[in-house]
Formats: C-alpha cells, sequence, structure tokens
C-alpha cells in the first residue's frame, strides 16, 4: 500500500497557527536603516551576568589535610588495603552529627580511612553487615582519629573526651 502525503498538489503550504511572541525574531520599524535593526538583533543577543560557578573542588581544611600518610583507623577485616598514601578523612553520615542532604558533617565528626574502607562505609555495606556493627566501628575509629587530632594540635585537648584506641571495636568480617 502506497502512503499519500497529507499536501495537495498545487497548493501551497499555509500554517494553521499563528507565530508565537519572542521567537527571537524582530520585525523592523517601516523606515529604519540597517544600523537599527542590527543594535535591535544586538540587543536581543546580550545575556544576563551569570552567577560565578561553583567550586569544583572541595575546600581542604586542616584536618584533611592531616589524612595524607595516616594509617587506616577504621580497619574492616576482608576490606582495608592498609595503603597510607590511600587514606583520606571519611566525614560522619548520622545527622546527629550534621550531616544533612547535600551537606557533610563537621570535619570533628571522622575518623581516618583508606580508600576502600572510605567506600564500603559510604555505602557499599548495604545488605553485608548490621547498621549498629557499623556504627560501633566508626565510632572506635572516630575516637582514635580524634587522639591524632589532638596529638598534633588540630583538635582542643579535653579530658572526657579522651578514649582508648580500639576500646569499643568490633570485628567486621566480610566474605
Amino acid at each position: 500500500m502506497m502512503r499519500r502525503s497529507p499536501l495537495k498538489q498545487g497548493k501551497p503550504l499555509a500554517r494553521k497557527t499563528p507565530m508565537a511572541r519572542g521567537t527571537g525574531f524582530k520585525v523592523p520599524i517601516a523606515g529604519a536603516g540597517v544600523l537599527r535593526i542590527a543594535a535591535v538583533q544586538a540587543r536581543a543577543r546580550e545575556q544576563k551576568p551569570r552567577k560565578p560557578l561553583k567550586a569544583s573542588r572541595p575546600v581542604m581544611t586542616p584536618i584533611r589535610k592531616s589524612a595524607r600518610g595516616e594509617a587506616c583507623t577504621l580497619r574492616f577485616v576482608g576490606i582495608c588495603n592498609r595503603n597510607p598514601e590511600t587514606t583520606a578523612w571519611c566525614h560522619s553520615n548520622r545527622s546527629e552529627d550534621g550531616k544533612g542532604l547535600g551537606i557533610k558533617a563537621r570535619d570533628e565528626e571522622g575518623c581516618y580511612g583508606c580508600s576502600d574502607c572510605h567506600a564500603w562505609l559510604d555505602g557499599g555495606y548495604a545488605g553485608k553487615a548490621p547498621r549498629k556493627t557499623v556504627d560501633a566501628r566508626f565510632d572506635a575509629a572516630r575516637a582514635e582519629s580524634q587522639n591524632i587530632l589532638r596529638a598534633k594540635g588540630l583538635l582542643p585537648n579535653s579530658e572526657a573526651a579522651t578514649v582508648a584506641p580500639g576500646a569499643a571495636s568490633e570485628q567486621i568480617t566480610v566474605e
């Protein structure tokens, strides 16, 4: 079966709906010169000033910088690569510590973690380990990291906050 065109032979094309306003075409005023038309078109092309783009990298605070070359304090069994070259500052994922939608927790609420432990902590453990166990290990790593930060002078000393490293650590084994 051969399809037929909806256009009839010999009939000119006609627009059924009027053109919308603001399509970008400016109709020059009668008697306007070429310079006037160019000025109208140039004004139509002008753009509003844009906001400056957001910084592409996070701000490196002294606490975040201190992670370079440190040992991983998370040490998830079967996950940790124990490579100090990959250590980064891992922020807490709890709302009590200041975490929110699109907002990182305060720098004080974190710990040192290798790249593998950090990735696993930020969502890789779902369904593999109970949340309470992961939170307990994070709390022990945070206490150990805060002791290191106090020794470096990056956190104020407080006697009540000092916790022995590994005090509440549970071993998490991942298959």
